[in-house]
Formats: structure tokens, C-alpha cells, sequence
């Protein structure tokens, strides 16, 4: 067996705070140690309560001034956008065409996949991401590149190769026989390897034909451990277009829903201009959405009101949505997420947002049970955020009054600097190679 334990302070979220109070929300130790034991978190809790309990023999790496949390999760990216980030453009449909398609021609080529699967994990890491709902290319060889550097690194990463037969380049098209015959390949070779999952990935209503889309529930239907990941309602000009391909459909969840993609396993990005009645639908049905802020403000999509969909009780996880997104950063996207508000007229809690960038995320995922907090017998995930990273950083978090304060001071401010260690399952993945201070700076 192998323990290690760390000294710092202390925060996972414990519940949704649309349905819990505060003081069952969120755990905080100021002072706190976590005990490590064979990748799994043993212990999470004050250093004066776990401290007395913990074998004399344990290492305990201090980091005095630090915060530890849980790793951050993904709810929605795109890796093969990684070249498209900051690119300059019109609205979803324009910037598709412009700038995603052609970057994602590039992938049939095993090399280039490889080379940009490597960039893209290492990205995650050192921004504090550790799981991650990921879009490949229609290219098989897209995502079989992307889940090998992903087992290498031992990351619990689910992803699927996007399935996309028509209104797209020729190069980016497959069929409904060769989307179904790489999907089922990709879950027999990949699925449950590691901590590598799989998700049927039609990219959304407008490439996909009705046949597509019925043989991507097909798929699902047959393997109940994968997710169904795809787009909606993100854009007013995409949503027409929706209407006037389907037009027998009432709106365009229900699109999904009759192909048999509306379920507990599903997970919606974007959902901007989702009416009440849509999302009372994707709760009853157990679907999950994607808030994507920086992504929706750079193409103009709209401004996502997670109050509607808290009061509509819709399980919401942050995504970066690279390339869209401009950041890879999930600190970054919980202070996109308070702009949002702020311009809808809602005040997102620094806690809230959060609970979004980790617990919700991995329950959009439907992975909660292994990451998503440190409470015992989770993975070890987890990140050291480093509060004086800059010197603005230090000087507000250290006026800061509460641990909310410094939160939010941390997603203004914040960025891949603040993240001084990511660890996955206990191991150590990243380091600003900054030398951990000595036990004797503590008492």
C-alpha cells in the first residue's frame, strides 16, 4: 500500500446549492490534511481531527497558504479546435465553416492527431483539469490517438468520434453504415480501459440526417454505460435551421428525443434558448446540460441563465468549449459564468460556480461516483491552487475575508499560474516545478 498525506486548506462541494443549504453544500478546512491511500482518497478532513489517526510512517507534504480542491471537470470541449482558439469570426454557423472545418480536415492524419492529443492533454493538466466530455473529428483515427495519450497519462477522460453525414464538407463526412461501424469499434477497443469512457457524438441536428440520428440511438441503446453528447439550442440562426430541416418535430430537443437521445446519459451543450418546457423535459428525463459562457459570448450565442435551469432542475456542468472557448482554463469559466449572469441579471455565487467546474460537472457525466469531490474511496483528482500566483492574486486573496471571497478573486484573476500541482489518482501529473515548502513552516 502506498499513503501519502497534504497539508493545506481544504474545499470540495458536497451537494447542488440550488437544492441544499450552505452549511451541506460545501466542506472547508482551513487547515486540513488529505490522506492519499493507492490512488484513492483515505481521508479528507481538519488537520487536528485526521492528523492523530494517520500511521506514523505516512509522508506529509505541506503547502502552507494553498488551497487544495478537487480536480476540475470538463462538461464540453473540443480537441481538434485546439488551433482554432482566439479565432477571429462571425456567429456559430460562419465560424463552422471558416475556421472548425477546416482545422478538423487535418485529422485524418494519424500524426497530426497525435501530435495535437499530446498539446491538448498536457493543456488540461496544467490548467487543473483532470476529466473531461471531449468531441474527436468524424476520423476514427481522431479519437483513437486522443484515448491512447489519455491512458498514458491515466486520465478519466470520455470522448467519441463525431458522427456528421451531410451540410459538412465532403472530407468531414461519414454514413450512417461507416459512422455506426468506427463508433462500435471505438467502444469495443476503448470503453472502460483505464478510466476512459465513451460517448456517442453526433455533432448536432444540422449534420446529422434522421437516419444518422436514429442509428446513433441505436448505438446508445445497445451499450447503456456510454453517454450521448452532442449540441443544442446554442445559437438563434442554428435553431431556425433546426425547424426548417425537421419540421414535423416539436422543437429541437425533441429532434433527439424521437432518435432515442434524450435520457439520463445524455449531456447537452449550450442549451442557451432552451424555453421552460425543454428543460423541465431534459429533467425528467435525467439529461444534463453544459454551460459553455466564454464560448457563448465570443460567437454571440446568447446568455445561458442557469437560474432557469436550477429552477427547471437541470443538472448543469461548465465546459470550456475549445476552440470556441478562449480559455482552457475552468477558473477562467467560473468568472465568464458570473459575466453572464451579471448581464442576465442573475448573481452567480462564487461556491455555485464552483460546484459547476467539479461535483456538477462529474454528475453531468454521470461519473460522481468516482470523481467530482475527495470525499473517501473517490479517486485522488485533485489540484494544489497556488493563492499568491501573481502579485495582484496575492494581494486580493490576501484581503480576501472569506473562502468564497478568494474563489471568486480566483476566477477573475486566475488562470493556469494559480495551479501549482495537479495530481491524478494520487499521482503527481503537473508542477509549476515550484519546490513544495518545508514540514517546519508548520508547527
Amino acid at each position: 500500500m502506498t499513503r501519502h498525506a497534504y497539508r493545506a486548506a481544504l474545499l470540495h462541494a458536497l451537494e447542488d446549492p440550488c437544492r441544499a443549504p450552505a452549511e451541506a453544500a460545501w466542506a472547508y478546512h482551513e487547515d486540513g490534511l488529505l490522506v492519499v491511500e493507492d490512488g484513492h482518497v483515505a481521508a479528507f478532513g481538519a488537520y487536528t481531527d485526521v492528523f492523530p489517526a494517520l500511521p506514523p510512517d505516512t509522508p506529509v507534504t505541506p503547502f502552507p497558504g494553498k488551497l487544495i480542491t478537487p480536480g476540475f471537470v470538463d462538461a464540453h470541449i473540443h480537441y481538434p479546435q485546439t488551433d482554432v482558439v482566439a479565432a477571429w469570426g462571425s456567429q456559430l454557423l460562419d465560424w463552422l465553416n471558416t475556421h472548425t472545418f477546416p482545422a478538423e480536415q487535418a485529422f485524418a492524419d494519424r500524426a497530426h492527431a497525435d501530435e495535437a492529443a499530446a498539446f491538448f492533454l498536457d493543456e488540461l493538466l496544467r490548467n487543473g483539469t483532470t476529466s473531461a466530455l471531449v468531441f474527436g473529428t468524424v476520423h476514427k483515427t481522431s479519437v483513437d490517438a486522443l484515448f491512447e495519450a489519455a491512458l498514458a497519462r491515466d486520465m478519466r477522460l470520455i470522448a467519441g468520434k463525431v458522427l456528421m453525414d451531410r451540410h459538412a464538407p465532403a472530407g468531414l463526412c461519414d454514413t450512417v453504415e461507416t459512422g455506426r461501424a468506427d463508433t462500435e469499434a471505438l467502444i469495443r477497443a476503448w470503453r472502460g480501459r483505464g478510466r476512459l469512457g465513451y460517448a456517442v457524438t453526433p455533432r448536432f441536428a444540422v449534420t446529422s440526417s434522421d437516419a444518422q440520428l436514429a442509428m446513433a440511438g441505436q448505438v446508445a441503446a445497445a451499450h447503456p454505460d456510454v453517454l450521448i453528447h452532442t449540441h443544442m439550442s446554442e445559437n438563434l440562426e442554428e435553431i431556425a435551421r433546426v425547424g426548417e430541416l425537421f419540421p414535423d418535430a416539436r422543437d429541437y430537443l425533441d429532434v433527439y428525443a424521437r432518435h432515442g437521445l434524450v435520457g439520463p446519459r445524455s449531456v447537452f451543450a449550450h442549451c442557451v434558448h432552451s424555453t421552460d418546457d425543454a428543460l423541465r423535459r431534459m429533467q425528467r428525463a435525467g439529461a444534463a446540460s453544459a454551460f459553455c459562457p466564454s464560448s457563448n459570448l465570443l460567437l454571440g450565442s446568447g446568455l445561458f441563465s442557469l437560474k432557469q435551469a436550477c429552477d427547471c432542475g437541470v443538472t448543469v456542468g461548465l465546459g470550456t468549449d475549445i476552440g470556441a472557448g478562449a480559455s482552457f482554463s475552468l477558473l477562467h469559466m467560473m468568472g465568464e459564468a458570473y459575466k453572464v449572469g451579471q448581464l442576465g441579471g442573475e448573481v452567480l455565487d462564487p461556491l455555485h460556480a464552483f460546484y459547476l467546474a467539479t461535483l456538477a460537472g462529474a454528475r453531468a457525466l454521470k461519473i460522481d461516483d468516482q470523481v467530482g469531490n475527495l470525499a473517501p474511496g473517490k479517486e485522488a483528482d485533485f489540484l494544489v491552487l497556488d493563492l499568491a500566483a501573481t502579485p495582484l492574486l496575492a494581494r486580493r486573496t490576501g484581503a480576501a475575508r472569506t473562502i468564497a471571497e478568494q474563489l471568486f478573486v480566483l476566477s477573475i484573476l486566475g488562470d493556469d499560474r494559480a495551479i501549482e500541482r495537479t495530481y491524478l489518482a494520487g499521482r503527481l501529473a503537473h508542477s509549476r516545478d515550484r519546490t513544495p515548502p518545508s514540514r517546519a513552516l508548520y508547527p
